[in-house]
């Protein structure tokens, strides 16, 4: 299949990009990539510590997707080596390692969640310990020895510390380095991050120039997704997170939550809506954000869960939110108790799939969040004899509902 015309392709990978190094390089690339019918090299590194994805990951797993649509080649390297280093981007401590089981683990988990965003047939994955645990330690020796100490601390997170007198780990240097060498292996025409990754991308363009004396890359960094806060990068660990695999109903819930000045953001950036039509959403957004909102959580539930599971989320968002009324097809949950015996809430609450953990559930139920029965409960350490209570409708949040029902009931 033939390349695209060169400003064809640029009009689609410069949307939503918060910066190109250096933009002309990336044109002449793609123009001698048409030229020879040859595909660019597209390197996208993972982060094996975070396996489970959200809306803030795939902001550069779909700009990967869209050098795969025009043709080019798509690389995943799962820093299963690196992870055991841990990457200190934005840290202001140092990161725990992982083992390389874990590394493994959790970045098969990474793909087979990427390939909900990625053409699977098209997308290659590489482990980085295949080639940094084969060097000597005169070979990291050697790779140090191409970049200061000076250097490392004009990155903004190692200078805070160093001025802050908090510690840094001599490993933590080799992070940047190690990362930069992946790019060196495969010879990467193009490396895509996040904004938090600028100085580690930098790096891996000085190491193919400086070692390798290869084209150095491109370097092409996205924007960090706010999270349903508003305000800080999307995080599960801090509960702002929508994440990839949720239901269609907390999907489509939770990106109704969003503040209404990033409608447009989330439509530019994690939505299929076409670049043409940007312009349209940002206005109805400014005219109508509710209904501009629900038609952004649509396109967002449909990506990953269908067209059917779209609308059946706006209905129930619908129901349940707007008119706050209780679902008639709630799932049913039997816990396993006898007559007389008491289950912990919490306990009901995830066992029910309500919940990831316990500490979730205390913490909500602390937020005022749960209730039995339209009751509010405010005990974190309250258990219910089920066969007395039982059936009652167990609630958490405004999307999540459960009908509690005796084990022993007919």
């Amino acid at each position: 299949m033939p390349f695209p015309p060169v400003d064809e392709q640029m009009d689609v990978l410069r949307r939503g990009v918060d910066e190109i190094l250096p933009e002309e390089d990336l044109v002449e690339k793609l123009e001698e990539s048409r030229t020879t019918d040859t595909p660019l090299t597209v390197k996208l590194g993972c982060d094996p510590s975070r396996p489970d994805l959200h809306l803030g990951h795939t902001v550069v797993l779909r700009k990967l997707r869209q050098f795969q649509d025009l043709g080019h080649r798509a690389i995943l390297i799962v820093g299963d080596f690196t992870g055991m280093i841990g990457d200190p981007s934005g840290r202001s401590k140092t990161r725990p390692a992982l083992t390389l089981e874990e590394t493994r683990r959790h970045g098969q988990t990474y793909y087979d969640q990427a390939t909900r965003i990625l053409d699977p047939d098209k997308t290659e994955i590489l482990y980085n310990s295949e080639w940094l645990d084969e060097m000597s330690f005169s070979d990291v020796i050697e790779l140090a020895s191409t970049y200061t100490v000076a250097r490392m601390l004009e990155r903004e997170d190692f200078k805070n510390r160093y001025d802050a007198g908090q510690p840094i780990s001599i490993h933590e240097f080799l992070y940047p380095l190690a990362q930069g060498q992946d790019s060196v292996h495969i010879e990467a025409d193009v490396e895509l991050g996040g904004t938090d990754q600028r100085f580690n991308l930098l790096l891996g363009r000085h190491l193919q120039e400086k070692t390798a004396g290869q084209d150095p890359q491109v370097c092409m960094m996205l924007p960090l997704l706010e999270g349903t806060d508003g305000s800080k990068k999307m995080s599960k660990s801090l509960d702002n997170a929508i994440g990839i695999t949720e239901a269609p109903e907390d999907m489509y819930g939770k990106t109704m939550s969003i503040a209404d000045d990033l409608i447009y953001r989330y439509a530019e950036l994690v939505s299929d809506i076409p670049t043409d039509d940007l312009p349209k959403v940002k206005q109805f957004a400014e005219e109508n954000p509710r209904d501009a909102k629900a038609q952004l959580a649509e396109n967002i539930v449909t990506q990953y869960h269908g067209e059917d599971a779209a609308q059946k989320a706006r209905e129930h968002f619908e129901q349940t939110v707007v008119q706050g009324d209780v679902p008639d097809d709630l799932p049913e949950y039997r816990p396993e108790a006898g007559a007389g015996e008491e289950v912990g809430l919490l306990n009901l609450m995830s066992g029910a799939g309500l919940t990831e953990s316990n500490s979730e559930a205390r913490r909500l139920i602390e937020q005022g969040a749960v209730s039995i029965d339209g009751d509010t409960v405010e005990d974190t350490g309250l258990y219910v004899d089920v066969s007395a209570a039982a059936p009652f409708v167990l609630q958490v949040g405004k999307r999540r509902y459960a009908r509690v029902v005796w084990n022993g009931a007919e």
